[in-house]
């Protein structure tokens, strides 16, 4: 292939999610510019990541619940009560933060049981469990709160959501360990990248030209290292953001390199088949929204801590939010298909849609309606996409 065909081969082999972060470079490359650059500024950049970090957290769970071909409504909800029972546990009861923590994600475990019984063995279609289950745990969350509001929590809840790891090398005006740790990331990512490649070599599958695969890596390390430039010369790493990395990584493996993911894509790619092949699809099921009621709870818990704030309203259309990451991101509506990075990257662009529009002093009817149209937008290119594949039907 000539150097114009292995580009057109490198971003057409997966329209879907390699248009996503084209679009991404896009927006935030406008919004730097209509934001006169404080899009790109250091605490900017920080707070991107700080104040979309439960919806990011939300948006890992919604995308395995979407490939298996579910939906749910009830994260909002979920959010709101585990946050509530985080407050009860720490501020009321008077127990050490952990144990509030621990508290939330049982409670939140124990709603995923609850929704994955109903869908997984009654047979009762998730939409509709989980429309009842946005119902019943906003209201759990209002009895649970006596419809009042907790606060103050401890600083060492707080720091959770607002906390930053810095110092640790030292640095003048900067943290070096942030820049470090940016580092081993982008070394991470490299290897990753030339196993994957190796393996697609052996398996004598087509992968891009050799010059082209370097400078996919380094312009992922580029953007890695400028993102940590950023952070290094504010406050450091934040807590969440350690968090965030370690989901990411824990769902890239189990998504991709486990029986229980391979799993996940057969159901909603396509369920009889996968009935056929031996698949136990109610455990599926039962499982995936186990797991989405615990990382509900996690996002629950640092947006309460984040807001120093356990309220019965907490979490109000943080469904929707997670549910159009997930789109955007290269999900398909009839499942199957999507990713956590996608998904990530999906609500990356959300949040950066947000800030620099408020940024700019756009008014939040606005924003609302501009969202809209981008989800629109991105569930019209799954369509299409899918039409194309068809050949037209």
């Amino acid at each position: 292939m000539s150097a114009m065909e292995q580009v057109k081969f490198f971003l057409t082999r997966n329209l879907r999610q390699s248009g996503i972060y084209i679009a991404f470079a896009a927006i935030i490359g406008l919004f730097a510019v209509l934001t006169d650059g404080k899009l790109l500024s250091e605490q900017n950049v920080t707070n991107v990541v700080v104040q979309n970090s439960y919806i990011l957290i939300l948006a890992i769970g919604m995308v395995i619940v979407i490939i298996g071909g579910h939906i749910d409504l009830s994260v909002g909800s979920v959010v709101a009560f585990t946050g509530a029972i985080a407050g009860v546990v720490i501020v009321r009861m008077d127990m050490p933060w952990w144990v509030g923590l621990l508290a939330a994600l049982l409670v939140g475990a124990l709603v995923g049981v609850w929704q994955g019984f109903w869908v997984a063995f009654v047979g009762i279609p998730a939409f509709i469990v989980t429309l009842a289950g946005m119902l019943i745990f906003r209201g759990a969350a209002m009895i649970t709160l006596g419809n009042t509001q907790i606060s103050p929590f401890p600083s060492e809840f707080r720091s959770i959501a607002s906390g930053y790891l810095n110092g640790y090398l030292g640095g003048d005006g900067f943290d070096v360990f942030t820049l470090v740790i940016g580092g081993i990331g982008v070394a991470l990512f490299a290897f990753a990248q030339w196993r994957t490649r190796m393996g697609r070599i052996a398996y004598k599958q087509n992968v891009e030209a050799f010059p082209l695969f370097i400078l996919k890596i380094l312009v992922v390390g580029a953007v890695v290292m400028a993102f940590a430039q950023r952070m290094a010369f504010y406050k450091g790493l934040p807590v969440v953001l350690v968090i965030m990395g370690f989901l990411v990584l824990i769902y890239v493996l189990v998504t991709k390199r486990t029986v229980f993911g391979r799993h996940v894509y057969a159901i909603g790619g396509n369920l009889h088949a996968a009935t056929l092949s031996g698949i136990k699809v109610k455990w599926v099921n039962f499982w995936i929204f186990v797991n989405m009621g615990v990382l509900s709870a996690l996002a629950g818990v640092v947006f309460t801590a984040r807001l120093n704030l356990a309220n019965p309203k907490a979490g109000t259309m943080f469904e929707l939010d997670a549910i159009a990451a997930a789109f955007i991101g290269g999900a398909a509506v009839t499942g199957g298909v999507g990713t956590v990075i996608g998904a990530i990257v999906g609500g990356l662009i959300m949040g950066v849609m947000n800030n620099g529009m408020s940024l700019m002093g756009v008014g939040i009817d606005y924003q609302q309606a501009i969202k809209g149209l981008v989800l629109l937008l991105a569930v019209a290119f799954d369509v299409y996409n899918k039409r194309r594949a068809g050949g037209g039907k």
